[in-house]
């Protein structure tokens, strides 16, 4: 039995403000991951959750998935798929009955009984999936009628074992849940919206299963034992998920029962790949002579100065020639101290001092006036107060500048409005 592990799809998802389907990202993977099933015919095909990226996905998104089911339809490929916890489980196993007669199942409501679906190998054996949505232990309490269910761990394995379950055959649960080995995790992209340590799952809850194809964490990798297995995203959702392992699928092949399982992944590389560029300005720019690549997502950090209109206009422009398109331009200068000539000291700029320098930066040189001061005095004790909240991310720096950036903006509005009234 050789089955196809996919998950995280997001289909629909946007980069930095950058449709994947407009721009074609994720009907190539589409494309190609057709091709590669075409290849391999595969007995199944699963798709482990987070289909779309949105519990209410664009009609481009839906378009680009029913192409997706279609192909595999007239490859005669079953699939397999569950709701993940971008989906919405109601819309997606919309006309469920009809496509289980296409052999397309789906479940994306959570019941006392478990979908699955016996598969019967060309050699004469058979291979069960369990198809279990995302879930959490306030459902699975109502479901059950057990309101002792208040973790996850407890409340999976409640679950598993209402279940009429033959182990003496191989049986594989298709799950996308937070699993992790000991209450240990791998380290995440930032993409994934879930909280480090919430909703954790032991992978020992899954003994028994011959294979656990997993969906949730982008990464790929196993949990526990090497029968335990996040296929990971198809494509980086975010410039921290590129230090993951190569994307694509997973391709799985069962013996008898008892025998090792392989799992070897099918990389499918990316339409647009993503890189990260970080340096001093002059650094940056010697890099951009010495690599030619084109048509990438690129994250450029700067650690040597301030990103002015000019830098900026610069690098996007030039690897704009290149087909290539900068999706986050940062700096990490931190020119934060200044020297007091009278008394020969070194002090810390103020907040208020950070919105003057950025003031002036933006208004060619001019000089904020008295209102403008005390707009920035009032923004600079908000930051301080929200500087003492634990688990503050962003630097004062970036909060002035997008503060400005509002300011900028209001002012923009109000004298088009003025314009406006004077025409009139």
């Amino acid at each position: 039995m050789r089955f196809l592990h996919l998950a995280d799809l997001h289909f629909g998802k946007s980069l930095h403000g950058v449709s994947l389907i407009d721009n074609k990202d994720q009907e190539y993977f589409v494309d190609q991951f057709l091709k590669k099933a075409e290849e391999l015919q595969p007995d199944a095909v699963v798709i482990a959750g987070d289909v779309y990226d949105r519990s209410a996905p664009s009609g481009e998104a839906v378009r680009l998935f029913d192409r997706f089911l279609t192909r595999l339809e007239k490859m005669k490929i079953p699939v397999m798929m569950v709701a993940g916890n971008h989906d919405s489980g109601q819309k997606l196993s919309f006309a469920g009955e009809i496509l289980a007669k296409q052999n397309i199942y789906i479940a994306g409501i959570l019941n006392r009984k478990i979908s699955h679906i016996t598969i019967p190998e060309k050699d004469g054996g058979e291979v069960t999936f369990w198809l279990l949505p995302y879930l959490f232990p306030a459902l699975v309490a109502q479901v059950l009628e057990d309101p002792s269910l208040c973790d996850y761990g407890s409340a999976v394995a409640k679950l598993l074992e209402q279940q009429k379950i033959d182990f003496s055959k191989r049986n594989v649960l298709v799950a996308h849940q937070n699993v992790t080995a000991d209450g240990r995790e791998v380290e995440r992209g930032g993409s994934e919206s879930m909280v480090g340590g919430v909703g954790q799952v032991d992978y020992r809850i899954f003994d028994g299963f011959d294979y656990v194809a997993l969906g949730h964490i982008h990464s790929s990798y196993h949990v526990g034992r090497r029968q335990v297995r996040y296929a990971g995203s198809p494509l980086c959702y975010h410039f921290d998920e590129i230090k993951q392992p190569a994307k694509g699928f997973l391709l799985v092949e069962m013996g008898e029962k008892g025998e090792e399982i392989k799992v070897e992944t099918v990389e499918i590389p990316p339409l647009h790949p993503m890189r990260e560029i970080r340096g001093s300005f002059e650094e940056i720019k010697r890099q951009m002579q010495e690599n030619g690549a084109r048509g990438e997502y690129l994250r450029i950090v700067i650690n040597d100065r301030r990103i002015t209109p000019e830098i900026a206009e610069l690098l996007r422009s030039a690897f704009s020639e290149r087909g290539s398109l900068v999706m986050e331009l940062v700096s990490e200068f931190r020119d934060s101290f200044f020297a007091d000539t009278k008394n020969g000291e070194v002090k810390e700029k103020s907040i208020e001092e950070y919105f003057a320098e950025l003031y002036i930066e933006r208004r060619d040189r001019a000089e904020p006036g008295e209102k403008d001061r005390e707009l920035f005095h009032f923004a600079a004790e908000r930051v301080r107060s929200a500087d003492l909240l634990e688990g503050r991310e962003e630097s004062l720096e970036n909060d002035a500048k997008k503060l400005l950036d509002f300011i900028l903006k209001q002012e923009e509005f109000k004298g088009g409005m003025e314009d406006e009234a004077d025409r009139a």
